[in-house]
Formats: C-alpha cells, sequence, structure tokens
C-alpha cells in the first residue's frame, strides 16, 4: 500500500506539472494571436469585418483566420484564452480518476458538464 501512494504522489506532481504548463501555454498562446491581430489592424487599418461588426462563431473565426483578418486573430485570442482553464477541467478529472478520488472526478466533471451548457447556451 505504502508503495500505490509514493506512486500516486509522483503521478499527481507530475499532472499539476503539466496542468501548470497548460495554463502558461494557454495564456501566451491567446496573448501571441492578440497581438498578431492588433498588429494586423494597425498596419492594415481595418479589422477585415463591416463597421461594428465582428466574428462570434468559431465557423467565423476559423474563416478569418484564413483570411488574415484582424478581428478574427483578436478573437480566436479570446477563444484560446477561454479555452485554456477548460482544458484544465478536462486534466483535472483525469487527474482525480487516476488518483481514484471519485467524489472530485464527479464534481469536476459536473464543473465541466457546466462549462460546455454555458457555452451553447451563452452563443446563442
Amino acid at each position: 500500500m505504502a508503495k500505490r501512494k509514493v506512486t500516486v504522489t509522483v503521478e499527481m506532481k507530475e499532472i499539476e506539472v503539466i496542468i501548470g504548463k497548460i495554463m502558461r501555454i494557454g495564456v501566451i498562446f491567446a496573448a501571441l494571436l492578440m497581438i498578431c491581430g492588433l498588429l494586423l489592424f494597425y498596419t492594415t487599418g481595418k479589422s477585415g469585418y463591416p463597421d461594428n461588426v465582428f466574428p462570434t462563431a468559431l465557423t467565423q473565426v476559423f474563416y478569418g483566420l484564413l483570411q488574415l483578418k484582424a478581428y478574427a486573430y483578436m478573437m480566436a485570442g479570446i477563444f484560446a484564452l477561454i479555452l485554456t482553464p477548460v482544458l484544465r477541467v478536462v486534466v483535472s478529472i483525469y487527474a482525480f480518476w487516476k488518483e481514484r478520488d471519485f467524489l472530485y472526478v464527479y464534481i469536476t466533471t459536473a464543473v465541466f458538464v457546466i462549462l460546455i451548457i454555458s457555452y451553447l447556451i451563452g452563443h446563442r
């Protein structure tokens, strides 16, 4: 039993490091996307969209990225920033599962489901 506890502890420390990396990489990636959008906006002087219009759907953002539209890059950065903690929740579900702490698996899964539902409701 003591050997299992040591293995779980080492594994949990590795997962905590992975979660930290996900958070850092997600924030840096989001910032880079937003900076690219800002640079596109200042160099072209255009947002890529008509006045007071910006992409809100993921498909609009994706096509805007392909067409090098400044606002699409900025929105992609915002989406990446929102997605970063969601990925942390997914990794936490895995970590609690590996630790066999099923109460927290259920709680974290409920949080994940709430996040998905709120995205779907808020996207309308």
